[in-house]
């Protein structure tokens, strides 16, 4: 009997098993993934067993589970799913009563494309990206294709970014009034096509000035330099100026100072002395009045300057200049005192005042007995003539 298990029959039974087996094994794995359908969330979405026979019984797993969503399974084994969401999204596979894998489906769940939401923006004369933003999440992965074209022109491509969702036109027809965009998305669902239409012109809105500084003004306590340079994004050349915006106000203040021009620096002469100030800078296309703002440079704070008292020097002529203090009791000694002086020149002023206040009683009672006397003076003299008169009024 040993010897049954070396003979060339059974050798060649057994290597035809070891090889037949793993590859079944294999092939049962890649079948699961291997098939995928897309259906719409919120619907009755069926699935077929595709090799079972009518009549016959099937089972269904998902995820290798026997827990299945809500469902009911047809007499030819198609598994039915009512009302599907996202939890029932999966990997579905059904067999036979033997337990034999008969086919096997990966589900995917999600809506169609919807309208999209689309934005512009024009940093430039040579340059145009749109962005745009799905208005129905649909749950699965998308395509996108984009065309642009002004006015009585054909479509061009706008080079799509599918990660960012935006697309790219280089040196679009700017002098047209018109022009148009237009996005499609699709997905295994469906697909919709958006389109959009803007003017150039008035969209076009300039990047914030680079490299904004401000510095001080020495020997001006109310004027401040302020320089900038073109936004790296604009074209250096001189057809298209920028007017440039410089706003500023004390820190804390509610109203700002404006000062418009179309060079790289300004000076600004009416700062509030030993204020700290908040500057920003921003630009327009100069020629295109209906173009719009750029945002705000980043805000700035600068003081304006200062002039800083410092020590009195020392006379090199004093005796102070050339006395080196090696001893610390004789330096107690020469040591000038404020004090004392203060208090010395303080009894001073007091003995000035009080003399001045002496002299001025003095004065005052002098002026008043002179008065007193010419007052009894004209006293008396009045009296005398009233008593002439009356002797002379008398009868002799």
């Amino acid at each position: 009997m040993p010897g049954l298990w070396f003979s060339p029959v059974c050798l060649t039974v057994i290597c035809f098993l070891s090889w037949s087996l793993p590859s079944s094994c294999s092939q049962i794995w890649a079948d699961e993934v291997s098939d995928v359908q897309y259906s719409r969330l919120d619907s009755n979405v069926t699935l077929r067993c595709g090799k079972s026979q009518s009549g016959t019984p099937v089972v269904w797993r998902l995820n290798r589970s026997s827990a299945l969503p809500w469902h009911r399974v047809t007499s030819d084994g198609s598994l039915v799913l009512l009302q599907v969401d996202q939890s029932a999204q999966g990997n579905y596979s059904c067999y036979d009563d033997r337990g034999l894998l008969l086919h096997s489906v990966r589900l995917r769940l999600g809506h169609p494309p919807g309208l999209l939401s689309i934005s512009c923006q024009v940093p430039n004369h040579t340059h145009v990206r749109c962005s745009w933003v799905e208005s129905v999440k649909t749950f699965l992965p998308a395509q996108y294709n984009a065309s642009f074209r002004g006015n009585g022109q054909e479509w061009r491509p706008c080079i799509v970014d599918f990660s960012r969702k935006h697309c790219d036109v280089d040196d679009p027809s700017f002098w047209l009034p018109i022009h148009t965009l237009r996005v499609t998305e699709t997905n295994a669902l469906g697909f919709e096509t958006t389109y959009v239409r803007f003017q150039l012109h008035k969209l076009l809105k300039p990047d914030p000035p680079e490299f904004v500084m401000a510095e001080q003004l020495e020997g001006y306590p109310k004027r401040l330099n302020v320089s900038w340079n073109l936004p790296s994004s604009w074209p250096l050349h001189g057809a298209f100026p920028l007017m440039f915006q410089i706003r500023y106000r004390p820190q804390g203040s509610m109203y700002w100072s404006e000062i418009y021009t179309e060079d790289s620096s300004v000076v600004i002469l009416d700062a509030l002395a030993g204020h700290v100030h908040q500057v920003q800078v921003r630009a327009r296309d100069e020629p295109n009045p209906e173009s719009q703002w750029s945002e705000w440079s980043p805000q700035l704070l600068i003081r304006p300057w200062e002039v800083y008292v410092t020590a009195d020097p020392v006379d090199p002529f004093s005796d102070d200049y050339f006395n080196v203090d090696t001893d610390p009791e004789t330096s107690t000694a020469k040591s000038h005192n404020p004090t004392h002086e203060d208090e010395g020149n303080l009894g001073l002023v007091n003995l000035l005042v009080l003399f001045s206040v002496v002299i001025l009683t003095t004065v005052l009672s002098l002026i008043f007995v002179v008065w007193m006397r010419q007052r009894r003076r004209h006293h008396a003299t009045k009296q005398e003539l009233t008593s002439m008169v009356k002797m002379k009024s008398m009868p002799i």
